[in-house]
């Protein structure tokens, strides 16, 4: 039987996706490849400890209510206080109050599209 290895790439509709690509490169630093309009995360660059989730939620979760779309995307990080004041700077509307947990530390916010990011920066990339 085949088998699903990983998540292969993340894609979503946007009235304004070289807007939004740049928005997020100039915010978040994500390199974006003119050739696509987008980044690959190459797991080598991915910091010790850090995975991929694939979790469908009950229809009901709060988890992510945000006013944004039903979906929020994660993105791995390496200063999630940082990375939350650059994307506020950047018009980002936050959301909630970060998080710290055993799996490490989570913040929120909407990008300028209404999309739902929730940020994870692993236990093992705390700054020093």
């Amino acid at each position: 039987m085949a088998k699903v290895l990983g998540v292969g790439g993340v894609f979503f509709k946007s009235p304004d996706p070289e807007g939004l690509g740049s928005w997020y490169q100039k915010w978040l630093g994500i390199e974006i490849d003119p050739a696509f309009g987008g980044t690959c995360f190459f797991p080598q660059k991915l910091p010790q400890g850090a995975y991929t989730v694939w979790a469908p939620f009950s229809a009901d979760t709060t988890y992510f209510d945000l006013p944004g779309n039903p979906y929020m995307i994660n993105f791995i990080v390496d200063d999630l206080q940082e990375a939350l004041g650059q994307v506020q700077e950047g018009g980002a509307t936050l959301a909630g109050e970060p998080e710290d947990s055993e799996l490490g530390s989570f913040g929120w916010f909407i990008d300028p599209d209404g999309n739902n990011v929730e940020l994870w920066q692993p236990p093992s990339t705390s700054p020093a």
